[in-house]
């Protein structure tokens, strides 16, 4: 090789044309880029070392090295490189650079040949990283298809569980019902009977009270009726106290002696009873304005339930009503018919029993 590659050239004998310069490949490599590809570094070693194999004579006989002393070699580097230059002589600068230029050309080579190597495995690899991950989605699409009928699966069998639970209950609350609808139609039956025997009881009780206060009834009227002119109704008894008996003074509502009498007869008969409320009605007949006949037919109702109140009937049970020509009990044509029409009622309405049933009955 020239000097730089033979350690044992003399310094400073100038390269000839086509030989390498005296900086190394793997000086130029590393001056390069500072890369340190293996590539570069190999091709400038196999260089040297086949520039060392040729034989020394051959070398000379070539031009590459020189023989002799310094100075003649060097002036027949000078003859070697004038005769191979076209353009003149090839100075170590120029040769520097194109040994460099060369080196990078194969290092960027070799580069993109490891850049495409590099894509193709990259490519290959998302090849296969999106094959993986198509896969893997469509474990995760199964996975989650199963995790679904999973919990659709624990649903159902959680719906059946509880439906099983409330058909259980169902069950025993229909067993407790019915045991509870027997204990419930016996305990009927039993209230059903003594029910029947209770009514019947009341029944013969109430219709003993009936007859004895009817009884008790009939002796009143028949009492009353022998101090004023009394009949029967379905509630009680009226006692009628017309002109014939028990006058008023003309346009007057104030009680004669002799009425005052009267009622102190029916008071007493009155005061032997019990179980009754007392209804005073006042009458008048047609004669004369409505209203002023009706005014004087509560003024003398008033009169006699006064008097029969200071004789001793609870004022509680007494009502007083005015009627005045509004309900007369005989003809309005004539003086007998208005003078039958001019009275005062008491109703005496039996209290102890309810005789609502039997008036509402056909």
């Amino acid at each position: 090789a020239i000097w730089p590659l033979h350690r044992h050239a003399p310094s400073g004998l100038a390269p000839r044309r086509g030989a390498l310069s005296h900086t190394s490949p793997r000086h130029v490599v590393g001056k390069a880029g500072k890369q340190g590809n293996r590539s570069a570094w190999e091709l400038g070693s196999n260089v040297d070392a086949s520039l060392q194999e040729l034989p020394r004579p051959r070398l000379i006989s070539r031009g590459l090295i020189g023989s002799g002393s310094p100075a003649k070699m060097r002036a027949a580097a000078m003859r070697t490189e004038t005769r191979f230059s076209p353009t003149g002589p090839i100075t170590p600068g120029v040769a520097i650079a194109l040994t460099s230029l060369m080196v990078c050309l194969f290092v960027l080579f070799l580069m993109w040949r490891q850049t495409d190597s590099l894509k193709s495995q990259l490519r290959e690899t998302e090849e296969r990283a999106d094959a993986l991950t198509g896969r893997l989605e469509e474990s995760r699409r199964q996975a989650e298809a199963l995790r679904r009928e999973g919990e659709q699966a624990q649903s159902r069998a959680e719906e059946a569980a509880e439906q099983a639970r409330a058909l259980s209950a169902a069950r025993r609350q229909a067993e407790l019902e019915r045991e509870l609808a027997r204990e419930d139609a016996e305990l009927s039956r039993e209230k059903t009977e003594q029910a029947k025997r209770e009514a019947a009881r009341l029944q013969a009780e109430t219709e003993r009270m009936r007859k004895q206060r009817m009884e008790e009834l009939d002796r009143m009227r028949e009492a009353l009726s022998r101090i004023a002119e009394t009949r029967r109704t379905p509630m009680g008894m009226v006692v009628n106290l017309g002109e014939d008996s028990f006058l008023f003074d003309f346009d007057k509502d104030t009680l004669r002696p002799e009425n005052r009498e009267m009622l102190s007869r029916i008071a007493g008969v009155l005061l032997a009873s019990h179980g009754y409320r007392l209804q005073v009605y006042g009458h008048t007949d047609d004669l004369g304005p409505a209203v002023y006949n009706k005014d004087l037919s509560e003024r003398r109702a008033k009169s006699v339930s006064s008097y029969l109140i200071r004789a001793g009937i609870p004022s509680e049970v007494i009502d007083v009503e005015g009627f005045g020509e509004a309900s007369p009990r005989a003809g309005t044509k004539t003086r007998q018919g208005r003078q039958k029409n001019r009275r005062v009622e008491i109703g005496v309405i039996d209290t102890i029993i309810n005789y609502s049933n039997e008036i509402e009955s056909p």
